[in-house]
């Protein structure tokens, strides 16, 4: 599949429809401007990167921004939007059995029971919220891995924030043989449980989607995208003058 550079990530240059219909195995990660400025400082994330099936492009602005490049990406493909369609596309097909591991205590439980009953059916086999700072506590991840396993889910989102669940899912993964599709949807969970509401149509469709959850938790997002994220633009302006250099490529 072709591909569209953004400094250091390549991003698969395809459409959701494509994505819907191609999606049957791998790791499912979605690189926005947040992502890409970890990825120049956290080299564990990077390598995580590279081990991924799917890259896809959450990100409006990323989507806007790559048509200043010689390969522009088709659309942007949101992660929570995507799941939506994803669980619809596989409705009734008795295959598709998932997991939803994140968000708060009963938040993961509460995005099962909305989704099966939209659904129809028990496409959400189980739900469970992990504790906080699970990921350093080897014993509580074993539980999570067998808790998946038991479940018999054969598709796996993860929604615990980036880069934990990417660098989560790639650790663990080899351990969980049946699940064939591993998602790193971020607040997806939330999103599905009704617990975070998205943004209204009109801001996502213009990449400001991002304003609004910063207006909805300004304590917790607005060093993250006012100062940290400020950083892409630099690095971008570096790529469209060919002085962009991977941090993490052997010269």
């Amino acid at each position: 599949m072709k591909t569209t550079k953004i400094l250091n990530v390549d991003i698969l240059s395809l459409t959701q429809q494509e994505l819907l219909e191609r999606l049957d195995k791998g790791v499912l990660v979605t690189p926005n401007v947040d992502h890409l400025v970890k990825l120049q400082k956290d080299k564990e994330f990077y390598e995580v990167y590279q081990q991924a099936q799917w890259v896809v492009c959450d990100s409006k602005i990323l989507y806007l921004l790559s048509k200043l490049l010689k390969r522009s990406l088709p659309e942007a493909i949101p992660g929570s939007s995507f799941f939506t369609f994803y669980y619809m596309y596989h409705k009734d097909d008795p295959n598709c059995r998932i997991f939803l591991l994140g968000a708060k205590e009963g938040v993961a439980q509460k995005a099962m029971e909305r989704i099966n009953e939209k659904v129809g059916r028990e496409i959400v086999v189980g739900a469970h919220s992990p504790s906080f700072g699970f990921e350093k506590n080897e014993e509580e991840c074993y539980k999570l891995v067998e808790i998946v396993n038991r479940s018999g889910a054969n598709v796996l989102l993860v929604g615990v924030g980036a880069p934990k669940q990417e660098k989560w899912i790639v650790k663990y993964r080899d351990q969980m043989p049946n699940v064939d599709i591993f998602m790193a949807l971020g607040a997806t969970i939330d999103f599905e449980a009704k617990t975070l509401k998205r943004a209204p149509i009109f801001l996502q469709k213009i990449g400001l989607e991002w304003l609004y959850r910063c207006l909805k938790e300004p304590k917790r997002l607005f060093k993250r995208y006012f100062i940290d994220d400020m950083q892409f633009f630099y690095y971008f302006a570096q790529q469209l003058l060919g002085i962009y250099k991977n941090p993490f490529q052997e010269r």
